[in-house]
């Protein structure tokens, strides 16, 4: 099966500048050179004016809903403002003018869309490639998907696979009630004994970002590249992987809580973890069970490993939030929890270590992005190497510009979550990664992280003292926490070394 990753490029080259200078020039024609006075002190003033207050109010609602840390681009606003514009342009062009005018108007609107798109995902790194893009809207094969027939032959084969296999999933909202899409679950291969009896692995719990399908961190987030390469040099074993529904559809925002828009919460624990052990055999242990995060995944790990000691011992934080948010606190509780407060404060972090006491063995491993330029390759790091060799370079997205010492910035809320753990005997490191907030991040610092998490959650034992980089307008304090679990498996040569990458 073919990687993802190749092909061509949505973030560099030529066809990202290829789309807007297109459509500028069919705007252009469409514009110009028009019959009347009116149409140039009228007309096209009021597609301006349109153009721009739909700008500014999209602006707006994505700020108040606090849709994003980082500034979206200045483009982003531009291009939406000119695709209302266009779509006016058209409607109150459409008189007295020729068919080939008519048509170019027409088409304009859709090509500054596209503009609209192609911004979008430059800015979060979320198709790196036209085939990548073409797989998700076309619901392409996934790197290592199987069906249930062909599970079950190669479960019952003589030979182990060279690499493991990902099967498609309906988990059964049974306790949660929540309405969710396909899940996946990989399976590594150590798994495949040739029998029914398979090993009680350990398992890590993947979720994605704000806006997010199940399958993100397969198409985009490359972890599937990072686990095989893994299980590839070290006999086959690593966990299995558990990608979530979080939202129950693309643009529902749970943040993982129970509320309004659904016990996406329940899913996770009630649902999926012990779905997973029963139906794969997957060890029920606390300590053999970590989650990942990005964005808003990140708080969901965070969330889920404070609150639920007894379900997961380890999290890996990339670039979430302080906790679960949709605006400011008001915003969010009416929102996320229809007004109910006392539910704020029991998913609140900060909240939830404050009232709980000191943990007995739970560990984390926070990632931010530094705020550097996107790098050259995936995740902003030349050469980054994947089963089958490097890849070629496609790009990363460019995310915000926000400072990362910033007061509220990602870096600095970590350091105040680790900060609050360790005095509750949680071990946490602190790390940063080249790049803005994109899913070419995300997929370096899954990387960094992966040996630290397998150490974690293969037989209850985690890796030694991790030495952490400290970042700009980081509390030393906070900067100098390490876990304290044992040391790696031995031959352990997979992703960074611990303690990140750094700027």
């Amino acid at each position: 099966m073919g990687h993802y990753g190749h092909g061509l490029s949505l973030l560099t080259g030529w066809l990202p500048v290829a789309i807007p200078a297109v459509t500028a020039a069919v705007l252009l024609v469409a514009l110009v050179r028009r019959a009347g006075r009116r149409w140039y002190l009228v007309w096209l003033p009021v597609a301006a004016v349109v153009g721009l207050a739909a700008s500014l109010l999209v602006r707006e609602q994505v700020t108040a809903d606090g849709l994003t840390d980082d500034p979206a681009p200045v483009v982003l606003w531009i291009w939406i403002g000119v695709a209302v514009g266009a779509a006016v342009v058209a409607v109150v062009g459409w008189r007295r003018t020729p068919w080939w005018r008519r048509t170019l108007s027409i088409l304009a609107v859709p090509l500054a869309v596209l503009c609209v798109a192609s911004v979008l995902n430059q800015w979060v790194g979320y198709y790196p490639t036209v085939q990548e893009a073409w797989g998700a809207a076309t619901a392409g094969p996934l790197p290592d998907e199987v069906d249930d027939a062909q599970l079950a032959s190669l479960a019952s084969a003589s030979t182990r696979p060279a690499h493991g296999a990902l099967l498609g999933v309906d988990i059964p909202a049974t306790a949660s009630g929540f309405t969710h899409r396909e899940e996946y679950v990989y399976l590594p291969p150590a798994w495949f004994t040739g029998s029914d009896h398979h090993p009680a692995l350990p398992a890590l719990m993947m979720v994605g970002g704000e806006f997010n399908t199940p399958a993100d961190w397969i198409r985009t987030g490359n972890a599937l590249d990072v686990v095989d390469g893994y299980a590839a040099a070290h006999g086959g074993l690593t966990p299995i992987l558990v990608f979530v529904d979080s939202g129950g559809s693309f643009n529902n925002d749970t943040q993982c809580v129970n509320g309004p828009r659904g016990n996406s919460a329940d899913h996770l624990t009630e649902d999926v973890r012990p779905s997973v052990v029963s139906r794969f055999g997957a060890s029920a242990e606390p300590a053999s069970w970590g989650v990942v995060g990005w964005s808003m995944g990140g708080t969901c790990a965070v969330d889920l490993a404070v609150m639920h000691p007894e379900l997961f011992g380890t999290f890996e934080d990339i670039a979430g939030d302080l906790g679960p948010a949709v605006g400011g606190k008001d915003e969010t509780i009416s929102r996320l929890y229809g007004g109910n407060a006392a539910a704020w404060a029991r998913f609140d972090p900060l909240t939830v270590l404050a009232a709980h006491g000191r943990y007995a063995d739970t560990a984390g491993w926070f990632e931010d992005s530094s705020g550097g330029g996107p790098g050259s390759g995936p995740g902003g790091r030349p050469g980054f190497a994947f089963r089958g060799g490097p890849r070629r370079p496609t790009g990363s997205g460019f995310g915000g510009q926000a400072d990362p010492g910033a007061e509220g910035s990602e870096p600095q809320e970590a350091a105040q979550l680790c900060t609050a753990m360790t005095a509750q005997g949680i071990a946490c490191t602190l790390h940063t990664t080249p790049g803005g907030h994109t899913w070419q991040v995300a997929a370096t610092s899954f990387a960094d992280a992966f040996p630290w998490l397998v150490g974690r959650v293969q037989g209850g034992t985690g890796v030694g003292t991790a030495q952490t980089t400290s970042t700009a307008g980081v509390p030393a304090a906070a900067a100098a926490v390490a876990p304290t679990g044992p040391t790696a498996p031995a031959g352990n040569t997979g992703g960074a070394t611990a303690g990140g990458t750094t700027s």
